[in-house]
C-alpha cells in the first residue's frame, strides 16, 4: 500500500548513477514526497543509488535516491526511485505544485493556443487549482 499520493507530471529530470560521469534526461511520469518514476533506456538494478535533478524549477531541485523497482512496459522500461532523504518533503511538495502548473501551462497552449508566462501560469493555477490540492 502506498504511504504517498502520486501525482503525475511531464517535467524534464536529470539523474546520474553515483560514481558515474554521465547525466541522463528523461521526462518524469508521476512524483510524490516519497519518489519519483521515470522512464530509463536500460534496466536499472534495485538499489542502485542516483542523483536526481530538477533543473527547470528555481532553484533547481535536488534529492538522493535509491532504485525500488525497474519494470519492462508497453512503452518502455520505468524506473521507480525513492528519495532517500525524508527532510526533502516539504521541498517536494513544492515540486509536486510546480509540476502542476507546468502540466496547467501545457495544457492551456495545446487547447486555448494561449502562451502563459511561469507567473500567468502559477496565479490562475492557484485561483483554480490549490485548494484542492492534496493535503500530504
Amino acid at each position: 500500500m502506498r504511504k504517498t499520493i502520486r501525482h503525475p507530471t511531464r517535467i524534464p529530470i536529470e539523474y546520474k548513477i553515483t560514481g558515474e560521469n554521465i547525466d541522463i534526461r528523461e521526462n518524469s511520469r508521476n512524483i510524490s514526497i516519497g519518489g519519483i518514476s521515470f522512464r530509463v533506456d536500460s534496466f536499472l538494478v534495485p538499489d542502485t543509488i542516483l542523483l536526481i535533478r530538477i533543473p527547470s524549477v528555481d532553484p533547481s531541485f535536488e534529492a538522493i535516491g535509491r532504485v525500488i523497482w525497474c519494470l519492462q512496459k508497453e512503452n518502455g522500461i520505468e524506473v521507480g526511485v525513492e528519495f532517500i532523504d525524508e527532510h526533502h518533503s516539504f521541498r517536494v511538495r513544492l515540486i509536486e505544485q510546480i509540476c502542476y502548473i507546468r502540466d496547467y501551462q501545457q495544457d492551456v497552449l495545446e487547447k486555448e493556443g494561449r502562451k502563459l508566462s511561469d507567473e500567468e501560469a502559477a496565479l490562475e493555477w492557484t485561483r483554480k487549482f490549490a485548494g484542492k490540492f492534496p493535503a500530504i
